[in-house]
């Protein structure tokens, strides 16, 4: 029982690690963990329905390197929750 409560506790706090710098956002439609490392755990997203994606074209991605353990980055549409609204962002994988 002692372990069955440690093993808990610590999946408990691996999970709440992961979100910490993790999080699900709609990215052109779609739900999508977004995390600010390449080392960080994605959360797995809800089913959501996302609103639709204004018609736009994407801006000229910025000429630098991506960041260390992404191989590219590229322009997408990504809503922000506080003003409900999509906003170009460059996403790396």
């Amino acid at each position: 029982m002692r372990r069955l409560i440690s093993a808990i506790a610590f999946g408990v706090l691996l999970t709440a690690s992961a979100k910490a710098s993790c999080v699900c956002r709609c990215v052109d439609g779609e739900m999508q963990p977004l995390c600010s490392s390449s080392i960080d755990l994605p959360p797995i997203c809800p089913l959501t329905i996302c609103p639709l994606t204004p018609l736009s074209i994407a801006p000229i991605p910025p000429l630098q390197l991506p960041p260390l353990g992404t191989s590219q980055c590229e322009q997408r549409q990504v809503l922000n929750p506080a003003t409900r609204r999509y906003e170009w962002r460059s996403i790396c994988n």
